[in-house]
């Protein structure tokens, strides 16, 4: 199976299934000699593990986190870390009833279609469960990139048809942590809170989005043509388990704006180069130009639900479908670590190919 490694100098490959004994990651090219804060990788661990509240997935999973390799008296040594998360929750007979149908709208089909063969139990290797592999990299990303004076923070704006229609500047990010659902505006976050735990107990899931800030970019980062920063942190939310949509800056918003409008007018303060506007989300040619980057995350509904559904099996034959199992009736509040997690990922890949670049110059 190809695909599942990422990022060039700054890379990982992750590894196991939803079921299987583990999930884990290696992770390759960790500057030597960077302080690793065992305790900051397990506290982002504990934001994305289920059963973290009632809006989430019920699987009690403490997603504990083993360091196996690549880290010596609290310092990376510059060899490949491997971290492991053992399952300790997998139901898999909650799965039998499914083994030779295609759940709607998942990855059983397309699995079947390509290998041959797949892996039934909570969707095998298709799975979010793999996700947890990424947060523990991103953890260590996010500690390398603390020390170059990036912070990144992700947050829900919208569930279903809920949404915050003010601008990052104009939130309190501060308080994203104080609701189970991560929006930063407290009242909305209770009516999201409520909409999400009337959908579940009709069996249903909803869909959201995740806005996430990057600041402290320097510019310059990025590398074009194919390479673009922006590009790269599109491919890297759009492999999240159900992402459908993917904008920065301006987005779709921009199309409705003229090019007078639109342009971010260059000015400079203490010796440094800035725009009067920030439509270009801190990125322009694929490169950062050392202003925030924005961007907008969309998820679908979950498509495990209660009711029954029609489908087919292996054979052809038309089957019906119940949802079983524990799944959250809505991803985005235990998305937005995983978000964070890709956006670390990417921003510490780019920067120390910045490095390779210069160091050969």
């Amino acid at each position: 199976m190809a695909g599942n490694s990422f990022g060039q100098v700054f890379r990982i490959t992750t590894f196991g299934e939803s079921h299987g004994k583990a999930v884990g990651v290696i992770l390759d090219g960790c500057p030597a000699g960077l302080p690793i804060d065992e305790e900051r990788i397990q506290l982002e661990m504990d934001r994305r593990r289920p059963g973290q509240s009632k809006i989430v997935t019920q699987r009690k999973e403490s997603d504990t986190i083993q360091i196996l390799s690549g880290v010596f008296e609290g310092k990376a040594t510059g060899t490949p870390i491997m971290m492991v998360v053992f399952n300790a929750d997998a139901r898999s007979k909650d799965y039998g009833h499914i083994a030779d149908k295609f759940r709607p709208s998942h990855a059983d089909f397309t699995y079947h279609a390509k290998y041959g063969v797949r892996d039934y139990r909570g969707g095998g290797r298709s799975s979010a469960r793999e996700t947890a592999a990424r947060v523990a990299a991103g953890a260590i990303a996010q500690q390398f990139l603390e020390h170059e004076g990036i912070h990144i923070q992700a947050y829900v704006s919208q569930v279903g048809k809920l949404k915050i229609n003010e601008a990052y500047h104009e939130l309190d990010l501060t308080k994203v942590e104080e609701t189970a659902v991560r929006c930063p505006d407290l009242e909305m976050a209770a009516q999201m809170i409520d909409h999400i735990k009337e959908v579940r107990k009709d069996g249903d899931t909803i869909g959201g989005v995740v806005n996430c800030l990057i600041t402290g970019t320097p510019a310059g980062i990025g590398e074009p043509a194919f390479d673009k920063l922006h590009a790269d942190l599109a491919k890297a939310m759009l492999s999240i388990n159900a992402c459908k949509g993917f904008e920065y800056g301006s987005g779709f918003d921009g199309v409705e704006m003229r090019g007078s409008a639109h342009n971010d007018i260059f000015y400079t303060e203490d010796d440094q180069v800035k725009t009067k506007t920030n439509y270009s989300g801190g990125i322009q040619g694929g490169i950062s130009n050392g202003m925030d980057i924005y961007f907008r995350v969309a998820f679908k509904p979950v498509a495990t639900i209660v009711p029954s559904q029609t489908s087919v099996n292996e054979a052809g034959e038309q089957v019906e479908v119940v949802g079983k199992g524990r799944h959250d009736p809505c991803v985005v509040p235990r998305a937005v670590p995983i978000v964070e997690a890709m956006s670390a990922l990417v921003l510490a890949d780019h920067i120390l190919r910045q490095r390779t670049v210069k160091n050969r110059e």
